[in-house]
């Protein structure tokens, strides 16, 4: 079949930028302080941004397609045009929830950006399968280009933008975000051919540039919508905080005198202080915090909590450990390994690990033989 010569409407071609750009911006910042929220929060905070960054891709991609100019009429399937969109909502969020409901290590922030820049093909050459009356034809060397391109850059974004969550890295990552959406799409077009088609195989109603332009329309505006919303976040002075208070803002560590550890019980946010806490454990990206009555959710990660509670007199047993030497009833060592139980019969005990074995024992050890003199 003959090759059709295509090109693209500038206009569009830039307007498809800005829009990847805003979504970027727009998701990246629905993310922030997500510490300071509440679980439901939390959730609502992660679909949200799932739409922005995933609808944000799908409309890039239409918008640059109803740039497309092909000497011959085309049409779209309005079933596998709205499949990825629904795709690209998926793979993001996938990639957000492991951001943002596991333990935040450099590893999953890698994956999760890779996540991201699959994402990002996938819908490509969803979108692109969904054209009808004319068919792309795909080239070895165009797909991976792009696909390099498309999960390096998205790896650079949110690494930038989780590495360290500043104002200013989130709007670096933005521009990773949205080169990375603009250059795969691009890109796979350069090393893509149309040729003609004389019938399609409907798999959903025909859908004609005009319709397909109102749905890219409406998809826009709302994130347009979200991105002068988000904006406004940006503009709020920064709070003052006064250090009698108890804070959750996860920023420098306070003094030990009047912490507090922020919690949830029952949906219900309150404060415990260190001396009832026995110990604190890893959840995630979020911690539990044990008492001698209660197992309390807190909006700390085990890296803040460590910063918070060391300064208190807390001792690190285990990379996901955090024990008040004041709860530890007796210290066990087996070999390699060890462990302490509490004063509490009702809390299970925690590990010490070989790494920090000798320390936990002879601090312990100094710590009760001071309690006994006195």
């Amino acid at each position: 079949m003959q090759q059709l010569d295509f090109s693209h409407n500038a206009v569009l071609v830039a307007i498809s930028l800005i829009i990847a750009l805003v979504a970027g911006f727009t998701g990246l910042s629905l993310t922030r302080n997500l510490s300071e929220k509440t679980l439901a929060q939390r959730k609502i905070a992660v679909a949200l941004a799932s739409i922005a960054l995933g609808g944000g891709i799908w409309s890039m991609h239409f918008v640059a397609m109803l740039g497309l100019q092909l000497p011959i009429l085309f049409y779209y399937d309005a079933a596998i045009t709205l499949i990825s969109a629904l795709t690209a909502i998926l793979i993001v969020g996938g990639a957000l929830v492991l951001l943002h409901f596991t333990e935040r290590t450099p590893q999953v922030i890698l994956v999760a950006g890779a996540i991201v820049g699959a994402g990002i093909l996938v819908m490509h050459y969803i979108g692109m399968a969904g054209l009808e009356l004319c068919r792309a034809v795909y080239t070895p060397l165009g797909v991976l280009l792009s696909s390099a391109v498309a999960i390096a850059l998205c790896i650079l974004a949110f690494w930038v933008a989780y590495n360290q969550r500043t104002n200013r890295n989130i709007f670096l990552a933005t521009l990773c975000f949205g080169v990375a959406v603009f250059a795969v799409h691009f890109l796979a077009m350069a090393g893509t051919n149309f040729v003609a088609e004389p019938q399609s195989n409907d798999f959903g109603p025909s859908m004609s540039n005009e319709i397909l332009a109102i749905g890219v329309i409406l998809s826009s505006f709302v994130i347009f919508g979200a991105f002068l919303w988000v904006s406004t976040t940006y503009l709020e002075p920064a709070k003052q905080t006064d250090p009698q208070i108890p804070t959750n803002d996860p920023g420098p560590s306070i003094s030990p005198i009047g912490l507090q550890i922020p919690c949830e019980k029952g949906g219900t946010k309150i404060f415990v202080a260190p001396d009832d806490v026995a110990f604190v454990r890893a959840d995630g990206h979020y911690t539990q915090v044990y008492t001698d009555q209660d197992r309390l959710f807190c909006v700390w990660p085990i890296t803040e909590a460590t910063k918070r509670l060391l300064p208190a007199g807390f001792l690190k047993t285990h990379r996901s450990y955090l024990i008040n030497p004041g709860k530890v009833a007796r210290f066990e060592r087996t070999k390699d390994k060890g462990r302490c139980t509490f004063t509490s019969v009702n809390l299970p005990p925690a590990p010490v690990s070989r790494a920090n074995l000798k320390d936990i024992q002879s601090t312990l050890a100094a710590q009760i033989g001071a309690t006994r003199a006195t």
